[in-house]
């Protein structure tokens, strides 16, 4: 960020915002503006920039911000800097587990309107834990399971649970296989590695530094999902749901896989930037 003065308290938020703004430009951040004041509103408080000229910043304070900006001008995911706003929920992010996007809140509305009432649902993949706590929140009658093959996550979805104070329980598990016998959810939820392996040498930045293991799904970026498909009617009661978010490309492909003698109903949901991107299914 620019120099500072021998009197760093003397800034205000309007001039810190100035400087980290033109920092994020030279390194090319997509949206200057935006990430600027987001990470100050992050330290700061949220509306500390609506006053006319802004408030005095403390040395720490100072500090603090420029500390963001660096990180965020390296390409550092904003959402491990300021947390993710995911319906509504404020979500902590971290390295080595996948960033919640938008569009997969079009999955959790989908739970939120199919799980029966008193039901039960398990997010698979769960990562953030995002899916499964944005049910908990509006559904609070559904008993939310949630799993993920990586301890990261797990650990990750439990802390946001807790600071959320929204009761999920999580556990270990590689797709199905770790699910308690007596486990027969109403719904599965999935929003599975799906990106094809081709994809890999052309990611952004920020997309390249989320882990591998929660983006590529092998050659057509079904290899997970064609996984769950055939294990989830062991879990699954009849009229069960199963519920996936997959990449536009290869919705429809995975869609006319799933076999007429064992799912009905199947159909192919778009999100709300009108990609075809969810599958909806039911058991038979």
């Amino acid at each position: 960020m620019a120099a500072r003065p021998d009197n760093p308290g003397l800034l205000t938020a309007r001039a810190v915002l100035k400087a980290a703004r033109a920092t994020l430009t030279d390194a090319g951040a997509p949206s200057p503006e935006v990430d600027a004041r987001l990470i100050i509103e992050h330290v700061l408080g949220a509306n500390t920039l609506a006053h006319p000229g802004g408030r005095v910043l403390t040395p720490q304070e100072v500090a603090d911000i420029e500390a963001l900006v660096v990180r965020r001008a390296a390409r550092e995911p904003l959402q491990w800097l300021v947390g993710s706003g995911f319906y509504g929920l404020d979500l902590l992010c971290r390295r080595g587990v996948l960033v919640p996007r938008p569009e997969t809140e079009g999955l959790a509305e989908l739970a939120i309107t199919l799980t029966p009432p008193r039901g039960t649902l398990l997010d698979v993949g769960t990562g953030t834990g995002a899916v499964a706590l944005a049910v908990r929140q509006e559904r609070p009658d559904v008993t939310v399971l949630a799993c993920d093959i990586s301890p990261q996550a797990v650990a990750l979805a439990a802390e946001n649970a807790v600071r959320l104070r929204l009761p999920v329980t999580l556990f270990l598990s590689d797709l199905l296989e770790g699910v308690p016998s007596d486990v027969r959810p109403d719904v599965v939820t999935a929003n599975l590695p799906y990106l094809p392996d081709g994809d890999r040498e052309t990611m952004p930045a920020e997309v390249a530094l989320d882990p591998p293991l929660a983006l590529f799904g092998g050659p057509d970026g079904l290899s997970l999902a064609r996984r769950l498909v055939a294990q989830a009617p062991s879990v699954l009661p009849p009229c069960g749901w199963l519920l996936l978010e997959l990449d536009p490309r290869n919705v429809h492909a995975l869609a006319a896989e799933l076999s007429a003698a064992v799912w009905r109903g199947t159909s192919v949901r778009p999100d709300l930037a009108g990609r075809e991107r969810f599958i909806v299914t039911q058991r038979r």
